[in-house]
């Protein structure tokens, strides 16, 4: 019988008919790139003239949109957490020491059904960007802003006389949340802060604010002039304080009247569109040499002063 052939592979390179790939054979190329892609094609040359001409592409301005943030350190924490800062997150370092703060931010996390997220120590540096976190954190949501125009109609309809509160440059959120919590106390209904140039609404403002975020409405207003300008034509006064007033707080007849006051930074105080844009400048009598007052003290001391005239 005829011995059966079988072929060999040649040992000089791939038979014929595999298109030098072997098992690759059917694999192809891939898909044809676009003419701008080819080298040396008529399309890609003109991709090229056009970029040029068009110069470097413009960078995206930053988002304004606030973000969730954690506020970190054993007091800071257990000191937001007793204010009813609305956090969504605690976070305790694996291994830490317990002490009573610690203790309490757990209790207190447990109760209002925060979650509690053991971590470890790196992570949490990672999160804080290496801030002295003592081992425990809290996740504070970004801060939801009432409009402006809701913050008027709710004075409007309290059936009190309005009392509205606006910022002109106070960049320090602990002087944010001190001016939030004296509002609240003296009867304001709301707070009106600068979206430009100004502190917002973070961890550090509500936990100074000691909760009273919670229940008074704050906007944040893309022009504060033309924000002071529809409160006047809605009726209200626009009062700035300002150490060359017009008259001092002890003069301040319009006090019962619907009340917008504006509070300046210490530094610059108000800045010049929004004091020419003020009904009247107001000043805070003062013995002694003191040239000014923190912005939130100065607050605190005019609305004082409002809500004992109202009474």
């Amino acid at each position: 019988m005829p011995t059966p052939f079988r072929r060999s592979r040649s040992k000089k390179g791939p038979t014929a008919g595999t298109g030098g790939y072997g098992r690759r054979r059917l694999e192809g190329k891939g898909p044809t790139p676009r003419a701008e892609e080819r080298t040396g094609h008529p399309a890609q040359r003109r991709a090229k003239t056009t970029a040029k001409q068009a110069g470097p592409p413009r960078q995206k301005r930053p988002s304004t949109r606030d973000t969730a943030e954690v506020l970190v350190g054993r007091n800071p924490v257990v000191e937001a957490l007793r204010a009813r800062v609305p956090a969504t997150a605690l976070y305790v370092a694996q291994g830490m020491d317990l002490d009573d703060r610690v203790t309490e931010c757990i209790r207190i996390a447990g109760d209002r059904g925060i979650s509690i997220l053991e971590v470890s120590r790196h992570e949490l540096d990672r999160m804080t960007a290496g801030a002295m976190h003592q081992g425990l954190g809290i996740q504070v949501p970004p801060y939801s802003y009432a409009h402006a125009d809701d913050v008027l109609a709710t004075a409007i309809d309290s059936g009190r006389q309005p009392l509205v509160v606006a910022l002109d440059g106070v960049t320090d959120p602990r002087n944010l949340g001190a001016v939030v919590r004296s509002a609240a106390a003296f009867g304001a209904h709301g707070v009106l802060l600068p979206q430009r140039r100004s502190a917002s609404m973070t961890a550090t403002a509500w936990r100074t604010s000691a909760g009273t975020a919670a229940r008074l409405p704050i906007a944040r207003v893309t022009n504060l002039v033309r924000t002071l300008t529809a409160y006047k034509k809605a009726g209200l006064t626009v009062v700035g304080l300002a150490a060359d007033g017009d008259c001092t707080l002890d003069d301040l007849e319009v006090a019962v009247d619907p009340l917008l006051l504006v509070v300046g930074s210490e530094g610059r105080g108000l800045s010049r569109l929004v004091g020419d844009t003020c009904d009247l400048a107001v000043s805070i009598p003062m013995l002694g040499e003191t040239e000014s007052l923190n912005a939130s003290v100065a607050a605190a001391v005019a609305l004082a002063e409002v809500a004992r005239r109202r009474r």
